[in-house]
């Protein structure tokens, strides 16, 4: 049976941790593109050289040359420049535009068929860009960071209750950022909502954790931001895909009518399977939550609209 074959867009720091998870769960071959000489040609061959340990049988490549994407069943892009102390994932938007734009165009002449999971940020209106730009099916066009939103939340939930992280399901709807909506009601322990294991405070300075989660990260860093969540993320999103495994994450879709939202690209609850983002559930939410979840819309929209009036879109 012919393997499958993932092309990781971007050897940073964000895509060489994506295309090491996918080595190492052997989801496909995979190739790295860069336009930095040398290394996603370098890192290919050092993941490769790691395969004999961990026993995988796949062909890890790079490349300089988009058309190394040819044929692959699956794009990631994680290209772009990184967000640095005090700067917003908005500041990235001119400068990552440029960048997402050009390989959506690669991507939509050398490799018609794939899939495409977007992870550059601002997420939302990158991946709303990528779509617009490869012309693909919204089926075929999605965003990792609800996952990532919602596993920093699990973890911050793990922790403060001190039970085991893969016992925790979490869910965070919105756009990644600011203004994303993280639902403690839909947040669980073995099933357990944790409104009702937690303080209304307790879960209030969580979610605050968690919207900051990104900032953190980079403050911490001083040079650069969080690669082994993201990375880990977009892997578990590429895997349900190719292996068509239907998991229900939260991920970046686009939206024609669901929660009442049109023409925009949001985090919602996304079944991704050998299809794509095959069904979006629409949950029942509050009206606190919906109108959260209106704002956050608007958010992303107001980044469409820049994109519009500078000639991008």
């Amino acid at each position: 049976m012919k393997r499958a074959k993932v092309a990781v867009i971007g050897a940073g720091n964000v895509g060489a941790t994506v295309a090491a998870r996918l080595v190492a769960d052997e989801v496909g071959d995979v190739v790295l593109v860069d336009v930095i000489e040398g290394m996603p040609q370098g890192k290919a061959l050092d993941l490769a050289e790691a395969t004999p340990v961990g026993g995988t049988s796949v062909d890890v490549s790079g490349s300089n040359d988009y058309g190394a994407i040819e044929g692959v069943d699956a794009v990631v892009i994680t290209a772009g420049i990184a967000r640095k102390p005090g700067m917003s994932r908005d500041d990235l938007l001119a400068t990552n535009a440029g960048i997402v734009k050009s390989a959506a165009e690669q991507v939509r002449a050398k490799a018609p068929g794939a899939f495409v999971v977007v992870v550059s940020n601002p997420l939302d209106v990158m991946t709303y860009l990528a779509w617009k730009v490869t012309g693909f099916p919204r089926a075929r066009v999605f965003g990792m960071a609800g996952v990532l939103d919602s596993t920093r939340f699990a973890y911050f939930v793990s922790r403060e209750l001190g039970v085991a992280a893969r016992d925790v399901a979490a869910m965070v709807l919105g756009g990644h950022g600011d203004t994303m909506v993280p639902l403690p009601r839909y947040t669980t322990v073995s099933g357990i909502p944790i409104t009702d294991l937690l303080a209304p405070e307790a879960i209030a300075r969580l979610v605050a954790r968690t919207r900051d989660g990104g900032a953190e990260i980079v403050a911490l860093l001083k040079q650069g931001s969080a690669f082994y969540a993201p990375g880990a993320s977009a892997a578990a999103m590429v895997k349900s895909l190719l292996r068509d495994e239907k998991r229900l994450l939260p991920a970046a879709a686009i939206l024609e009518g669901e929660f009442g939202e049109h023409d925009v690209c949001l985090g919602v609850p996304l079944v991704i399977g050998a299809g794509g983002a095959e069904r979006i559930v629409e949950l029942k939410l509050t009206h606190e939550e919906k109108a959260a979840l209106r704002k956050s819309a608007d958010a992303v929209r107001e980044g469409i609209g820049v994109l519009k009036s500078r000639g991008v879109l």
